[in-house]
């Protein structure tokens, strides 16, 4: 009763705001989920720096609580600093809440040092824990007018992009993307098209910001108007070569990679237009790529594209990157990066691997280019 009298007062009456708590106890995981969900909140919680750079990767939040030490006997905080770092390059703009101990005062300035915009003492106060989050979920929103616009247009982005986790006819698929700008040029989606049949598609548009989202959206949407032709990947990317270098200005174009699964044969049928080829990594361990089997969209007007066709069989997974992902490492060697990467990954991520894969390219350096990964896994 106490908790929700503390509360009562911060209840929101519109959309739920989301914030992601990181902190590898269970007890204060739980304690801060009951105290902001009651108080309006959505909330997503991580206990180890991993899982909270996987849930940044997949999904948008509009807060961060963070814990400062992972490792039992030691108040030093450099795991904390380190992924306050990471979290910073990966989601930037987002305000991050720093939770100490009283004796760490001086570890929650040095996170304020870098980038923190605040710190919460434990054990916390209900009242003054939600005013601080309040106070800069707030500032959030009455941000100067073109870093709002530009938040809105993130979010109407994300809108538009499918939810990071879906489920149909014998496949699971998930997503993971990490924009370099507020918005970004990357156009992932799958949808189903039949009883039987799934469609899925990872694309990578020239060029960054605002222009770049534009084409995404117009890409996306002429894919779906014409989804009745899924099931004939080579039809379909024809005439939605046609439709985009009609409309485009002739620097415009966009590499693409479409599959469509039939679940009774499980086979896939897929074109791959100028994208880094995914891979596709077997139950029992071999690899495969799928290269290029046609040119770019858009560059012209009735370009050579070949379909191609495989079978999967359960357990075996297919990994869709951009190539923010495959040249995180910017060497020429490092393209075995990508193979070893998801291979050791996919190996102790039953689920998830997409989040992981992400977080682990975007730590690697500065991300220059955006980052998106589509795991499908056949049940």
């Amino acid at each position: 009763m106490a908790l929700l009298q503390d509360v009562q007062f911060a209840a929101r009456p519109f959309v739920a705001q989301k914030v992601l708590v990181v902190d590898d106890q269970a007890d204060t995981r739980e304690a801060l989920r009951l105290l902001l969900k009651s108080a309006g909140y959505a909330i997503e919680t991580a206990e180890s720096p991993h899982d909270a750079l996987a849930a940044a990767a997949c999904c948008d939040h509009d807060l961060i609580l963070l814990d400062m030490n992972y490792t039992r006997g030691t108040t030093s905080g450099e795991q904390g600093l380190r992924l306050l770092d990471h979290l910073r390059a990966q989601r930037r703009g987002i305000p991050i809440i720093v939770m100490t101990g009283w004796s760490t005062i001086e570890l929650a300035v040095a996170a304020m040092q870098r980038g923190a915009c605040d710190f919460i003492a434990k054990p916390w106060e209900n009242r003054h824990f939600l005013s601080i989050v309040r106070k800069h979920l707030d500032a959030s929103i009455d941000a100067e007018q073109p870093a709002a616009e530009l938040a809105l247009a993130r979010k109407i982005q994300r809108k538009l992009l499918p939810q990071p986790h879906f489920s149909a006819c014998g496949l699971d698929c998930e997503s993971a993307s990490l924009t370099a700008g507020e918005i970004g040029g990357d156009l992932y989606d799958f949808f189903t098209v039949s009883e039987r049949g799934v469609a899925f598609l990872l694309g990578d548009v020239c060029g960054k910001g605002i222009g770049a989202a534009l084409l995404v959206s117009n890409l996306q949407a002429t894919i779906r108007s014409l989804q009745d032709l899924a099931a004939n990947p080579a039809k379909l990317i024809e005439r939605v070569n046609c439709l985009f270098f009609q409309s485009t200005r002739p620097e415009h174009f966009a590499s693409l990679f479409f599959g469509f699964y039939d679940s009774a044969t499980r086979s896939v049928r897929y074109v791959n237009c100028g994208h880094p080829p995914p891979l596709l990594l077997r139950s029992s361990g071999t690899v495969q790529l799928l290269d290029a089997t046609g040119m770019i969209l858009g560059a012209f007007e009735k370009p050579s594209i070949e379909e191609r066709s495989l079978q999967l069989a359960s357990g075996d997974r297919l990994v869709l990157y951009s190539d923010g992902f495959s040249e995180a490492r910017d060497r020429e060697e490092d393209d075995q990066w990508v193979i070893d990467s998801i291979r050791l990954l996919g190996t102790s991520h039953t689920s998830g691997l997409a989040g992981a894969l992400a977080s682990a390219a975007g730590a690697i350096r500065r991300q220059p280019d955006d980052i998106t990964v589509v795991d499908i896994r056949v049940k």
